[in-house]
């Protein structure tokens, strides 16, 4: 009998002192960075934000938000028969005359656009004592699922559902809005990012600058490395008043609904391999478009014939009423689309 409990003990110690050896390392890291990690998450990247200018055919909106605010949005009708609709997510800062250069083609090839501003962003009503982040968090949730609601309810609703396009954190938004609501039926996407995703590698790399212990970095597995700087961003929501929802756990959400992630390959701020992973976190059918020289949101502006053209394919696809209806040398595409397997998509 003694050498059955001393055999358990033995047994034990080994899980049970790494267990005291992670909580220890735990406790002394939050302790030391944790200040740190938490600085860094709040700084606001330095970038050029596009700033459009109004449309004049465009259909101007205020609509509310879930709790409320007034929202401003423009709702751009396309060219000739409407093939479907394309509900517009912008990039961190911009307001919603931004959307036209995206949108120009679709707009041309017979789809509506409505872009929105989220609160404290553009002629939106602000939200009292919220600084928007370039972070998602559930107050821009609310208010693309507000937009989304906007579509359903205007007198032109599409019956069959809307397609969703957006920009960096915009698209971060919509895919939370989208995986929410069944009526957004396909999803495209530039420079989109998550919190965990992108966090866990720039916590490696944060490490390595305040820490030179080389064994210490090798050891540390990236979940520890994710835990360590969640319980950062979970201060900042307690200080900011908000909270910083999971896209990796949205985008399973998704289901069966169609996605093409566009990336740029020189994005110095969220790295391709960061889109990679999340990526990995949507089902099939997929597709991740990694553009050589674009560095973040830059890829319209690096390979705009070929960035429009997929795009159109895209929600031609997915979402025009009829493709029967639609030009030949485009109908022709999808019909190429539709043969190719999705593993070769991604």
């Amino acid at each position: 009998m003694i050498l059955f409990w001393l055999g358990l003990a033995l047994l034990c110690s080994g899980p049970v002192g790494v267990a005291l050896v992670l909580a220890s390392r735990y406790i002394a890291l939050n302790a030391r960075y944790g200040d740190v990690i938490a600085r860094i998450f709040t700084e606001k990247p330095l970038f050029m934000v596009p700033r459009g200018q109004p449309i004049p055919d465009a259909e101007d909106v205020r609509f509310p938000s879930t709790d409320g605010r007034m929202l401003a949005g423009c709702y751009l009708k396309g060219a000739g028969r409407r093939r479907g609709v394309i509900l517009f997510g912008l990039e961190f800062g911009s307001n919603r005359w931004s959307s036209q250069p995206y949108c120009e083609h679709l707009l041309a090839a017979g789809y509506d656009v409505f872009a929105f501003e989220t609160r404290s962003q553009g002629d939106s009503e602000s939200e009292p004592g919220y600084d928007p982040l370039q972070w998602v968090t559930d107050y821009e949730v609310r208010d693309a699922q507000a937009a989304v609601a906007y579509l359903k309810n205007r007198p032109d609703a599409d019956p069959r559902g809307v397609g969703f396009f957006g920009i960096s954190k915009g698209a971060g938004a919509g895919l939370f809005a989208a995986a929410r609501d069944p009526y957004v039926r396909c999803c495209v996407t530039d420079g989109v990012f998550a919190v965990y995703t992108t966090l866990v590698p720039y916590m490696r790399h944060w490490f390595r600058i305040y820490n030179n212990h080389v064994l210490i970095q090798g050891l540390i597995p990236s979940w520890f490395f994710g835990l360590i700087g969640l319980t950062a961003v979970r201060r900042c929501e307690k200080e900011r008043h908000c909270h910083f929802p999971s896209l990796e756990r949205a985008l399973q959400r998704l289901g069966s609904r169609p996605l093409l992630m566009i990336h740029g390959a020189n994005d110095t701020y969220i790295k391709p391999d960061m889109a990679r992973t999340l990526f990995r976190c949507a089902s099939d059918p997929k597709e991740l478009w990694i553009v050589e020289g674009a560095k973040h949101n830059q890829a319209l502006n690096v390979v705009g014939d070929e960035y429009c053209r997929r795009i159109l394919e895209f929600f031609d696809l997915h979402l025009a009423q009829d493709k029967n209806d639609l030009p030949q040398s485009r109908k022709e595409r999808v019909k190429e689309r539709e043969e190719i397997p999705e593993s070769v998509l991604g």
